[in-house]
């Protein structure tokens, strides 16, 4: 087998879950992570129909992402009097099965800690492809040589940066931002008995006690220029757009003031041309993602096994691998390249949002979009590989 030895970008979900099919090739993996420790906690993600269940019980945690699912939320919109107007059921937000992000992370790292090397706190800083491999700097980490590279790093990605050219060529902004904040104790917005509540203004969304977060919020907005890293930034943009709002905005505002978890970002969508260059690829996110599209971590978990198992039906050779990673996965792909959550989720007009929320008073409506993500998320046929499941 050649290439031997891989760098992946990225230990969240993608990251991680290529690592698990490598390294049960006998690749010698290493794992960068920007943050300073695995991420715990985090917005639900969800999977659906039987593509994502397969790869999951080929990588044998399907009976662990069952035993740790959240087990999905009906969320309650309501007006500015607290009146319930419809329910977003479970499941048309949780798919087949929802599961906290970090949760999800916390299996694969612990499927591959001990096979592979993870380098937390550190960045890529420089990518140099030579005739027989990348030469790789880092932001703390002595430089070194890799057979191949990996950027799994999200819609921000710092290897498709460096290797395929700025962010502004290949993620577009939608119109909308989100973010997500975790409150205090003393600051419970839910509804009585503990119901996840959803309040909307035209061009507007707060959510409470639901999956993805204490509080959820999704606001229209031309692009912004801000340091994603300064939470206390991203306050100041958040409290500004939901400055002078109705129901119990400005209580929320006031607990966001105070919340230590604040993570705000746009909701943007990846469009590549392609996803390899010479020995660099990227997976997940950062070659086709589309934020709260509903599609990305199954997305993921199935480009992971795919490529994977190109590598070993190609016995390494990257070129035939990646080409052929490409060729499966772009028209799989597709599902994550026309969604745009912001309009259905913070509609611009009070029509707008009185056709959104009479759509779940429909169940005929309801069922045929359940029946739609289904369609789209097994729109693939997936080769068995043997090699992976001879190794892992």
């Amino acid at each position: 087998m050649t290439n031997r030895t891989v760098l992946i970008s990225g230990a969240s979900i993608a990251g991680p879950a290529l690592a698990f099919w490598l390294s049960r090739q006998g690749y010698a993996v290493t794992v960068v992570e920007r943050s300073a420790e695995p991420r715990s906690g985090g917005q639900a993600v969800d999977f659906k129909g039987a593509t994502h269940r397969f790869v999951l019980e080929r990588m044998g945690v399907l009976d662990e992402v069952y035993r740790r699912q959240t087990g999905g939320h009906d969320q309650t919109i309501i007006d500015a009097e607290e009146r319930p107007l419809a329910v977003m059921p479970g499941e048309f937000t949780g798919g087949d099965v929802e599961i906290r992000r970090g949760d999800l992370a916390e299996i694969l790292y612990e499927r591959t800690a001990q096979d592979c090397e993870y380098v937390f706190g550190d960045s890529i800083t420089s990518l140099t492809e030579t005739a027989d491999g990348v030469d790789v700097t880092f932001m703390r980490g002595a430089p070194r040589r890799f057979d191949l590279v990996f950027g799994a790093d999200g819609i921000h990605s710092t290897v498709r940066r460096l290797a395929f050219g700025p962010e502004a060529d290949y993620v577009r902004h939608l119109g909308h931002y989100y973010a997500l904040v975790e409150t205090g104790e003393q600051d419970d917005f839910r509804g009585a008995g503990g119901t996840s509540l959803m309040y909307n203004e035209p061009g507007r969304l707060a959510a409470t006690g639901g999956p993805k977060a204490a509080a959820f919020f999704v606001f229209a907005s031309p692009e912004l220029t801000y340091d994603r890293y300064d939470m206390a930034q991203q306050k100041e943009i958040l409290t500004a757009a939901f400055a002078d709002g109705g129901w119990r905005l400005p209580e929320l505002m006031e607990a966001v003031k105070r919340s230590d978890d604040v993570y705000l970002d746009s909701i943007s969508r990846v469009t590549m041309d392609h996803y390899s260059v010479g020995r660099v690829a990227l997976i997940g996110d950062s070659a086709y993602g589309n934020t709260l599209g509903g599609f990305g971590t199954g997305l993921a978990i199935v480009a992971a096994y795919v490529i994977a198992g190109e590598l070993a039906a190609a016995n390494g050779d990257h070129e035939v691998a990646f080409g052929r990673y490409e060729e499966k996965f772009r028209g799989y792909a597709k599902i994550a390249r026309s969604a745009n959550a912001g309009p259905f989720l913070a509609p611009p007009t009070k029509l707008r949002l009185s056709l959104r929320n009479q759509m779940f008073r429909r169940p005929f409506m309801l069922r045929w979009m359940l029946w739609m993500t289904d369609k789209l998320a097994t729109d693939i046929t997936l080769d068995d590989y043997p090699a992976l499941t001879r190794q892992s």
